[in-house]
This record gives C-alpha cells, structure tokens and sequence, in this order.
C-alpha cells in the first residue's frame, strides 16, 4: 500500500483546539515522503506569526 501524508491545521479559536479561526486553515501536500512532510509542518508551527493557538498537525492516507 501506499501512503500520502498531509499537513492540516492553522490559528484555532481557543485552547481547547475545537474551532479554527475562519480564514486561517491551511492544509498543505500530499507528500510521498514523511519528511518533506514534517519539513512542512516544521515550516508552518515555527513561523513568526504562529501564536499559542497555533497547531498543525501531519496526517497518514492509505491507498490500495
């Protein structure tokens, strides 16, 4: 099987991490590679303008 990996996030509403700011979501990929992935990710969560409510995260899609 093969994988894709894509990184989804952006600025949430609150710390509770249940609704994003309208116009902030992003979702990046697919990446064939874990790390181009995580290279992303890392590009995304460290940016100046990244504040505490702030989150990505790298997801895994399966294909048969």
């Amino acid at each position: 099987m093969t994988k894709r990996y894509w990184v989804i996030g952006g600025e949430y509403q609150g710390a509770d991490f249940a609704a994003l700011v309208p116009g902030t979501e992003r979702m990046s990929g697919p990446y064939q590679d874990r790390r181009k992935a995580e290279t992303e990710w890392t590009r995304l969560s460290c940016t100046p303008a990244a504040t505490a409510a702030t989150r990505y995260a790298i997801t895994t899609e399966t294909l048969r």
